[in-house]
Order: C-alpha cells, then structure tokens, then sequence
C-alpha cells in the first residue's frame, strides 16, 4: 500500500462511519408510511422507531467516546459498525413493528459506539495543520449521503419495497470492516487507562437519554403538560447529582481537561444551537410548502436542495478559511449566515412568496458548513490526544440533541399555523450562537497561548 493511500484510509473509515448514521436516519423517514403500512404500526409506533434510537444514542455518546480513548477507537468503530449492519439486517427481515422498534434502539447504541469513534480516528491520524481539511471532506460527505438519503429512500422503496433501505447498509458496513483491517493507528495514551467512572456514566446516561425522551414528547404533549414538566424536573434533579459527582470523582466522565477547555465547551454549545435552529427551520419551512404553498413533496424537496448542495460546496471553503482567518472569525460569519438565512425564511412566510425559497437554503446551508467545520475541528483538535473519544462525544452528543430541541420549539410554537412566527423565534435562538462563536481562538496562534 502506498504512503498515500495509507494516510487516506483512516479518513475513508471515518466518511464511511458517519456516512452510514447520516443516511440511515434520513432514508428511514421516507421508509416510514411504507413500513407504517406493511406492519399495521400506530403512529406512536412509528414515532418510536425514531426516539428509540435517539434515546439510545444520546445516552451513550460520552461514555462511547470514553471507551475508545481507553479500549482503541478502531476496536470501538468495529464493534458499532458491526453492530450497525446487524441490526439494520435484523430490522430488514423484522415480522413485527416492536422488532423494528427494539432493533432500532440496538442500532442507537452501536451508533453511540461508532459515531465519536469516527472523529477520534482522525484526531490520532492527521496533524492540526490537516485536520481541518479532514474535518471539512468528512462534513461534505455527511452532507451528500444525508441530502442524497430521502431520494436514494424514494426509489428502493418504490422498486423494491421498505426493507431494501435497511439492506442498504450491509455493503456500506463490510467497506469500513475491511478498511479497518488494513489501518494501523497507534494505542491511546496510557493517562487514560484508569478506572471509568461508572456513576458519572450511568447519571450522564440517564440525563441525556430522559432530556431527549422529554423534547421528543413536547409536540404531542406540549412544554406545560404535568408528564413534560415532571420529566425536565427529573433531568434538572440528576444534573445537580451528576455535577456532585463529577467534582468528587477522581476520573470523571467527561474530562476536567475538556470540561475547563474554553474552545471545546463553546463548540459545543455552538453545535447545540445551531442544529436546533437548522432542523427547526427545515421543519417549519417543510409546513410552510407544502401545506401553506400547496406545493407537492417533490417541488418542496427541490426547493430545499440548495441547503445541502451549499454544504457540500461550504465545506472545503470553510476548511480554507479556518487555515487562513482562524476559528473565531469563520465560526463568527457562518452563523451570522444561518440567522440572516433563518430570517429571510420568516419573511418570505409572512409574505407568501416562494420564488427565492432556495437562495435563502442556500444562505443557510453556506453558513451551516462554515460552523459545522469550524465548531467540530474546535472540538476535536483543542482536546488531549488521550481524550479524542470523550470529546468526539460531547460534539455527537450536541448534534443529536439539536435537532430534537429544534423540532420541539418549533411544533410548540406552531410550525404549521403560523410558520413566520416560529421562523424568528429561531432566528432569536440562532443569534444566540455568537456568544459562544465570539469565545473561540480569533486565530492560529491563540490556540498554541
């Protein structure tokens, strides 16, 4: 094998590895009235299919991440690969929906294994000067399978039926497999090799996985629903017990040398917010199309294509204009981008219009690429090698959950009835990605102060 090709591998596995999440999520929201149909499924039923997973996956980020950086992230990605593709095999011959439902949660947790691992890998394999660039091809590609997903989802389930999109993951898994054998990154630091924190694991555990079941039931029950307001007080009760118990620990969950790392916590929370404002926003405009345009699903999709073509396209840009301006300025201008597109979007609902429905996506999707690159090579590049894992799981842990918080504010504050409204309520909460956008390094040299 040449040197080239022996440096581009662990970038394959980690595109492959991501790619497969990225895909398999927007595939299965097609898949779903097919399924729904083929198993006589109730809506809550189906609703689960998705929160299942999202449970799964949001309470094992961290602690994954923890996992590989003392276990071997290769091994990690193995193991959730592996058990990615069984699982999607298992739901493709699944004769019941509670067999999809549970078999989507195994995929949740061998998600969790897979996803931090993917960016761990390379952290270990590529210098700060060439981690960006990596970090910009592996955004575009989860850009592509993510944009491409809903079509690929199209034509499988018209020619071949639901399961053929849970069959479409098995080659995607024997790929990154058979990379991983031919891929030799060195052991973790031996700093790292202490006794997990097994209580700060299981409390974190549960307070992520009971935030996201609370956000997930929000639209079907309301934010003032007693069952909603009990379970936001359980997760607020836990975090003050975790936070006691971190401070105690002598090995925390999350490391004290990410938890004090200024650039690593605003890159989280920057991810947090800005996928909340995009998803909410593609979930109020998805209404505003097609039931206030009239417009079918296929003009609709059309018109938000631009969204994903601008990320691919924004990626390498991005890349570029971290090497050369530093974190602060490109996180700064694309989320400037997000809440200029976000707001341009609340006025053409307010004002019915549609013809530049997909320059505004275009805007967005530019903007999503620059903090996205900007927010995960933050991320990744400021922690300690021996922690790649934990952090690669504290960034997964924000890109899951802002959705879900997007989709949330959105439907509570009436998506459907009243689309301009709701488009700047997250405008506001866009503008409140520049706080922590302005606390990242301004450039280069700040990161080595």
């Amino acid at each position: 094998m040449t040197g080239r090709l022996r440096r581009s591998v662990p970038l394959l596995i980690s595109v492959a590895g991501a790619a497969i999440v990225a895909l398999d999520g927007t595939v299965l929201l097609v898949a779903q009235p097919s399924l729904q149909r083929a198993l006589a499924a109730s809506p809550e039923q189906i609703q689960w299919t998705s929160t299942g997973y999202l449970v799964a996956v949001a309470a094992l980020l961290v602690l994954a991440g923890r996992l590989g950086d003392r276990y071997g992230h290769l091994r990690l990605l193995c193991v959730g690969v592996l058990g990615f593709g069984a699982a999607s095999a298992g739901i493709a011959v699944a004769p019941s929906v509670g067999w999809v439902i549970g078999l989507r949660v195994a995929q949740g947790v061998f998600g969790a294994l897979l996803q931090p691992a993917t960016l761990a890998v390379l952290r270990w394999a590529y210098p700060e000067g060439e981690l960006r660039r990596a970090v910009a091809v592996r955004t575009g590609a989860i850009a592509v399978a993510a944009g491409c997903g809903p079509l690929l989802g199209g034509f499988l389930v018209v020619h071949l039926g639901w399961r053929a999109v849970f069959w479409l993951n098995v080659p995607i898994v024997l790929a990154v497999v058979v990379l991983t054998l031919v891929v030799r990154l060195p052991a973790p630091e031996r700093a790292d090799r202490q006794r997990l924190d097994l209580t700060g694991a299981m409390l974190l555990a549960s307070v992520l996985a009971l935030l996201v079941h609370a956000l997930a039931g929000v639209p079907a029950r309301g934010w003032a629903a007693p069952s909603t307001l009990l379970e936001f007080s359980a997760v607020a009760g836990l975090a003050a017990a975790l936070a006691a118990s971190e401070r105690r620990a002598a090995h925390p969950i999350v490391p004290s040398a990410a938890a004090r790392s200024v650039p690593v916590m605003a890159s989280t929370a920057l991810l947090l917010l800005a996928t909340a404002g995009l998803f909410g926003s593609l979930f109020t405009a998805t209404f505003y199309l097609q039931s206030v345009l009239r417009l079918d699903p296929l003009t609709a999709g059309m018109h938000v294509l631009p969204l994903t073509v601008l990320m691919v396209l924004g990626s390498p840009l991005a890349g570029a204009a971290l090497g050369r301006w530093g974190p602060r300025p490109t996180a700064v201008t694309g989320t400037l981008l997000v809440v200029l597109g976000v707001f341009g979007l609340s006025q053409l609902a307010r004002n019915g219009a549609v013809a530049p429905t997909g320059a505004v996506f275009a805007v967005i999707g530019a903007g999503f690429a620059a903090v996205m690159v900007t927010a995960t090579g933050t991320v990744v590049g400021d922690a300690p090698l021996a922690y790649a894992g934990a952090v690669g799981g504290l960034k997964q842990t924000a890109t899951n959950s802002g959705p879900t918080l997007g989709i949330a504010i959105a439907t509570s504050a009436g998506a459907a009835a009243c689309p301009e409204s709701t488009l700047l309520l997250l405008t506001a909460a866009a503008v409140l990605g520049l706080a922590p956008a302005a606390l990242l390094p301004g450039n280069r040299e700040d990161r080595r102060r």
